[in-house]
């Protein structure tokens, strides 16, 4: 069924791009728009890579809805794919949400945070984040020094309902840009390598997660189980050894925990098959991030 809205009553729709430092809690913002994970979440900075699509939709609005990787300064060639990816996005958006972690300290502007020599065409909402762990008296300083502002909790949900009014709002008057059964316009297939790629962030620690990439070779529907091939990518033997663990331990509890994930995303039994390979310092070359699937984006208007 296709959503058909009273012909009175004219629908908005377009680009909600939520944009902002890593760990500010963009990935759980989306998450919780949607009402279905899209992002993977992680405590570790810089989880997100890509931009990754949500859609939102009611009887008189479609919020498509952009997940960044975090705004920082880059270092090398896999953040600068980051931060272009990040500002072909804000270029994109008709409304913008700067998510900010109001529990450390006193929020850039969004300029100042994307690094823009203007401010951006579309308008930007601030968006004070992790107000669960306010205490009353921020949080009362927090609505005085930022009236405009909106305080949520996107873990709780805190907020968001008040925050996704205010962005429809902004929304241009528009027809559905997509079917209302819709909730993104990515594969499968992105989505299983992001959930295997999430949990070897949830299982390894320190510098292996930052050399970790995946890519799905293989996805067999019509079978049961689902028969998915994934590869998991690491720059050195010696991270390769860690995530293999001895005799095999580690790779199979990343499987058996990262298939757990994919069959309640798809809704089918899966047999999820893990390979893991060196790809030598794939995070700086610009030959192995384009094999990966990792693409300097180009502003439109550029």
């Amino acid at each position: 069924m296709t959503l058909t809205a009273d012909k009175s009553t004219a629908t908005r729709a377009g680009i909600v791009t939520v944009a902002g430092a890593p760990n500010a809690g963009k990935s759980t913002l989306l998450n919780r728009m949607v009402g279905q994970k899209l992002s993977i979440v992680s405590r570790k900075a810089q989880s997100t890579r890509d931009r990754v699509v949500g859609i939102h939709t009611t009887p008189t609005a479609q919020m498509i809805v952009f997940d960044t990787p975090g705004l920082i300064e880059p270092k090398y060639a896999l953040q600068e794919v980051m931060r272009s990816t990040a500002l072909v996005a804000v270029a994109d958006a008709d409304v913008i949400a700067y998510i900010v972690d109001m529990t450390a300290g006193r929020p850039q502007s969004f300029v100042e945070a994307a690094g823009l020599s203007s401010p951006p065409a579309a308008p930007v909402v601030l968006v004070l984040n992790k107000a669960d762990l306010l205490s009353d008296a921020e949080r009362t300083r927090a609505a005085a020094d930022y009236p405009d502002a909106v305080l949520i909790s996107a873990i709780t949900g805190e907020g968001v309902e008040a925050l996704m009014a205010r962005l429809t709002g902004r929304l241009p008057e528009s027809p559905f840009l997509y079917p209302e059964e819709e909730i993104s316009t990515q594969s499968v297939r992105f989505f299983v390598a992001e959930l295997v790629r999430e949990t070897v962030l949830e299982q390894l620690h320190e510098e292996v997660p930052y050399s970790v990439a995946c890519g799905v070779e293989e996805f067999r529907e019509g079978r049961s189980p689902v028969y998915i091939r994934a590869v998991i990518y690491v720059e050195r033997d010696s991270q390769k050894r860690i995530i293999i663990g001895a005799k095999g331990s580690r790779i199979r509890e990343v499987g058996r925990a990262a298939r757990k994930k994919v069959e309640a995303f798809i809704g089918e039994s899966v047999y999820l098959d893990l390979w893991v390979k060196v790809l030598p310092n794939w995070r700086r070359s610009a030959s192995a991030l384009e094999r990966l699937g990792y693409y300097i984006a180009k502003d439109k208007g550029a």
